[in-house]
């Protein structure tokens, strides 16, 4: 499948759901440029002729005892997340989505005869073969386009490394342009839930008090945080990657989990980003 051997090359095409859908089509022409194809941002000839490998694009999977341990709901309040031991994942259809990175529907499409409200260990499943790729080093600099909604990092020779769906702030004063650098790189982070970010949560106002959130793949910054040097603002993962590509933020650059793992192991400290039109 051609959206998996893009994602598995660092070109996503969001989460995986068999469709060409228009981050299929951008993960393409990212893709394209890159390989020095003719951009046509589709999975063209051409295109699948590079993509073509002999590793299969879907994998069984054994679900553990460990697996089913680990899901917990996650609660609904603010105050009940800061109580909370480790934001896991709350269901097994969350936690295989995120391992294939796919969608939620697309795992339960794979496996139609799974009863998912009576899982046991040892249940097989199918799932997109996903894996991020192996990088010689860290990557140059990092470009964010606002208007296309994606996140590309680059090699010294300008070259495209990896293409990301990315949400941005709703509001456009939120949205910083220009030159900005990397002031951290924290992996499993926790954060911070301050009321004055959110007034329009009424539990946060009856609150008037931060609290610490506890890490984990439903923390609000997902599995990982790249600080930038304009105070608050970051490049980080999601609880919730289906909506990734979207203009919903207060201003950080969201990133699907796997993605925001994957950019974190090219980041350095001081490293250039760029925010375009």
């Amino acid at each position: 499948m051609g959206q998996i051997a893009l994602a598995n090359l660092g070109f996503s095409p969001g989460p995986i759901d068999g469709l060409l859908g228009s981050q299929t089509r951008g993960a393409c022409a990212a893709f394209q440029q890159r390989q020095g194809l003719p951009i046509s941002a589709q999975l063209d000839t051409a295109t699948r002729a590079v993509l073509l490998t002999n590793n299969p694009s879907l994998t069984n999977y054994i679900i553990t005892a460990a697996d089913l341990a680990r899901l917990a709901p996650v609660p609904d309040t603010w105050l009940g997340k800061s109580l909370a031991g480790r934001l896991g994942h709350s269901n097994i259809v969350e936690l295989l989505a995120e391992k294939g990175w796919a969608y939620q529907s697309f795992v339960r499409r794979l496996n139609p005869s799974i009863q998912w409200n009576s899982i046991a260990p040892g249940t097989e499943v199918r799932l997109p073969d996903a894996h991020s790729p192996q990088f010689p080093g860290k990557a140059s600099r990092v470009r964010i386009f606002l208007a296309q909604r994606t996140l590309q990092a680059f090699d010294e020779a300008d070259r495209i490394i990896v293409h990301f769906p990315c949400s941005i702030a709703q509001r456009m004063d939120k949205r910083p342009l220009g030159d900005l650098r990397v002031t951290v790189v924290v992996s499993e982070p926790d954060y911070t839930f301050d009321p004055e970010v959110f007034p329009e949560s009424e539990e946060g106002q009856q609150l008037g008090r931060r609290l610490r959130i506890p890490p984990g793949p439903n923390n609000p910054v997902g599995l990982a945080w790249i600080g930038l040097d304009r105070p608050g603002y970051g490049i980080h993962g999601t609880p919730d990657p289906e909506k990734v590509g979207r203009t919903e933020s207060h201003g950080c650059f969201r990133l699907a989990n796997w993605n925001a793992v994957m950019l974190l192991d090219l980041t350095w400290e001081g490293m250039p980003v760029s925010v375009l039109p």
